[in-house]
């Protein structure tokens, strides 16, 4: 039991760290396999707790609290020659100039009202809409407090999960098939 609890906590830190694996899909595979030896609740709360762990550099990134190094940072940092405008650059910036105009008033909206963002976040974390990693990334970038991303990601993700983790036994009890 103790095995699969560990490769669940590091395939779901693994699925949050890069999101083309899907946590849900092993979590039923697991449960569907090994339904008997290993409590749901406890496979909810170990994925629920990697899933954050996996979620937080991403969320410190945006928040900046995470700082590329130092030669990542000059590569993309450094100064470049200036060349003509071509009207392929041009949109570029127009493109850029909106969506930065549309982050600023999203960001401020957040900090006129921080429910909304928390709120939003909270119900993303469990129905998985709007999409978490895009909730994940908007919190940092508004600087939800730290205690309230933890809090509110893991509540949220614990219930996903949990009720993940359940609904094989609870699909086999409905149709009366043994497990």
């Amino acid at each position: 039991m103790l095995t699969w609890l560990c490769v669940a906590f590091g395939v779901a830190v693994g699925s949050a760290l890069l999101p083309v694996v899907s946590i849900e899909l092993f979590l039923i595979t697991l449960m569907t396999s090994e339904s008997e030896t290993i409590p749901w609740l406890l496979v909810g709360a170990v994925v629920a707790v990697g899933q954050i762990i996996g979620k937080l550099p991403y969320y410190l990134a945006a928040r900046g609290s995470i700082h590329l190094p130092r030669f990542l940072h000059d590569r993309l940092h450094r100064h470049r020659q200036e060349r003509p405008p071509t009207p392929r650059r041009e949109r570029w910036r127009r493109r850029t100039k909106r969506l930065r105009g549309w982050l600023e008033a999203l960001r401020e909206r957040c900090h006129r009202h921080p429910h909304w963002m928390a709120s939003t976040y909270g119900i993303s974390s469990v129905l998985g809409l709007p999409p978490y990693m895009a909730t994940v990334v908007l919190a940092g970038f508004v600087n939800m407090h730290p205690s309230l991303f933890v809090g509110a990601g893991l509540a949220g993700r614990f219930v996903r999960f949990s009720l993940l983790a359940a609904s094989p036994a609870v699909a086999a009890g409905w149709f009366g098939i043994p497990l």
